[in-house]
């Protein structure tokens, strides 16, 4: 009974009845701590979807195209939680972004600080917001502005696996593209 009561104690805890590892066991071996994630992709910035690890980079540009406020994100999260962070610290007279920022807290918070918002309505919207299709022609100077970043290969691929050395980079290139 004693070697019994061993061998199940020992298979539970991957050793052999010997003391060495059971094949296939490594000692330590299993899931990651609390079952969830790997730690520290969500912390660097980098989201997981359908095209595989993605970041993303919100960007706040002025009527020049300069870039004023950037913000690097994991690519999976939404757009729209993250324009009051990004427009917060500007005073704009109008607000132009894609479909993406389209939600009514938005929209809500903008007209609140005397700012114009210029978002077209998703396509899924039951209630239509207003929108000024010749205004949201100008939104192309930000595409141009991200073309521009993108112009900067590390940049553009991202290389860097932590998101400060990755927001960095991007801040380096945003402030050669101020200049030029």
């Amino acid at each position: 009974q004693r070697r019994l009561g061993r061998r199940v104690r020992a298979a539970v805890c991957g050793r052999g009845a010997t003391g060495g590892v059971v094949a296939g066991f490594d000692a330590g071996q299993g899931a990651a701590v609390g079952g969830r994630r790997k730690r520290g992709a969500h912390h660097q910035a980098i989201g997981r979807s359908r095209g595989g690890r993605t970041t993303k980079i919100h960007a706040a540009v002025d009527a020049a195209g300069r870039p004023r406020r950037l913000i690097v994100r994991p690519g999976h999260r939404g757009d729209a939680p993250v324009a009051t962070a990004l427009v917060a610290a500007l005073t704009p007279q109008r607000c132009l972004a894609d479909t993406a920022y389209d939600s009514a807290a938005l929209r809500a918070w903008l007209w609140r600080r005397g700012c114009q918002p210029v978002i077209p309505n998703n396509p899924t919207r039951k209630r239509k917001h207003p929108f000024n299709p010749v205004a949201y022609q100008e939104r192309n100077i930000i595409e141009r502005t991200f073309c521009r970043l993108k112009d900067w290969r590390r940049v553009a691929t991202r290389y860097d696996k932590l998101a400060q050395n990755y927001r960095a980079t991007v801040t380096l290139a945003a402030i050669i593209l101020y200049w030029l």
